[in-house]
């Protein structure tokens, strides 16, 4: 007779399952060789990436070279990461005098140390590490970065690298976001001045390429200002960028806003609660979380987006790492400083995704409308 100790019945409940139904095993089977056509693409990309990988590991680490002062110290064959190291400061940096570089560890410190405990579920004093973030940051920030009261002032033209990306990100992903609530809400206005001004700025800036825009910002805006106005470019990148995100960021959030059935609006209102409060207390919690996935894919795409500031003589990351490869010494690593940014960038911007995905999955409610 057959061993049915480990079938489950309706008469034993509790046995445990067949190990082809959990595990590995069961996971491959329903993923990956489900049917005749999924294990075909199966092993198709098997073999793909075994043909892929191997020279690429090989040349970015069995064969790399990791010491040197110039490219012809790179003679293995793979890639010449040495060019990476020598460089790395500049990359991170951009021409930010050495001595005073502690000023950008310590503002990437204060940054971090204050988003993060934001980011974390149940995390101790959030109202202090907020109002630390978003009220004492920006002023100690400038301080730190440009200079004044005691600080030696590093004027903006020695800015770059990583460092200049990370500003450039920061402070236009954390303008735009409440902009573009604001210019979302004020399309959809009852005011017909407030929802034409609203959307004739979206409208605008959604039109144009951001290319565009910083060029006009950069080279056009100064023609406009009264003689010997110093304007400065950083400033007015920031402005830029923040604006053309804010316009995109309107539009996910009105998609949200439109997502939101009628009877939300007329139950707070039904409540006696004023326009605001009913936006701030109901309606808009409810709308920011059906367009999270939205509102990061801009963030990430800002994030990128970043790189263009190459047009207006800013040099960011990979304006740098671009400006390295081409000096005598390094002719040839290219590859390698596109292979890095890559890698810098993916990091920023799949830590971005990821986040997004934990935190739709803390405020799921366990239902769609």
């Amino acid at each position: 007779m057959a061993d049915l100790s480990y079938v489950r019945t309706e008469s034993h409940p509790d046995m445990p399952p067949p190990s082809s139904e959990v595990g590995i095993l069961a996971w491959l089977r329903q993923n990956l060789f489900s049917g005749w056509l999924n294990s075909l693409l199966t092993l198709a990309a098997i073999y793909l990436l075994y043909k892929i990988l191997p020279p690429f590991f090989g040349w970015a680490f069995w064969n790399a070279d990791w010491n040197g002062t110039t490219y012809k110290d790179c003679t293995s064959g793979g890639a010449c990461w040495a060019m990476i190291r020598v460089r790395f400061d500049q990359f991170m940096y951009g021409f930010y005098p050495e001595a005073e570089r502690w000023r950008v560890n310590l503002w990437v410190v204060l940054l971090f140390g204050s988003a993060i405990p934001l980011l974390i579920e149940n995390s101790p004093g959030k109202k202090y590490f907020a109002i630390f973030l978003f009220i004492l940051f920006p002023p100690i920030a400038y301080l730190l970065l440009y200079g004044g009261m005691g600080l030696r002032v590093v004027d903006t033209a020695q800015w770059g690298g990583l460092f200049l990306t990370l500003v450039l990100a920061t402070v236009s992903i954390v303008v735009s976001l409440p902009l573009g609530i604001v210019f979302a809400l004020g399309r959809r206005s009852n005011m017909p001045i407030v929802r034409m001004i609203c959307i004739a700025f979206i409208e605008l800036w959604r039109g144009v390429p951001l290319i565009t825009v910083l060029f006009m910002g950069s080279v056009m805006l100064p023609l406009f200002l009264p003689p010997g106005t110093n304007f400065d470019k950083i400033l007015r990148t920031l402005i830029v960028m923040s604006f053309f995100s804010a316009a995109y960021m309107a539009e996910v959030v009105r998609g949200g806003l439109q997502a939101i059935p009628k009877g939300q609006f007329e139950a707070a209102q039904a409540m006696g609660l004023s326009y605001w409060k009913m936006m701030a207390l109901i309606i808009l919690p409810q709308a920011l979380k059906i367009v999270i996935p939205g509102i990061v894919n801009t963030f990430i795409g800002l994030f990128k987006d970043t790189t263009l500031v190459l047009v207006i003589g800013l040099f960011d990351f990979l304006t740098i790492v671009q400006a390295a490869t081409t000096h005598k010494n390094w002719l040839g690593t290219s590859t390698e400083g596109y292979v890095f940014v890559a890698a810098v960038f993916w990091v920023f911007c799949f830590s971005m995704s990821r986040y997004s995905i934990t935190l739709e999955r803390r405020l799921d409610t366990g239902h769609r409308n």
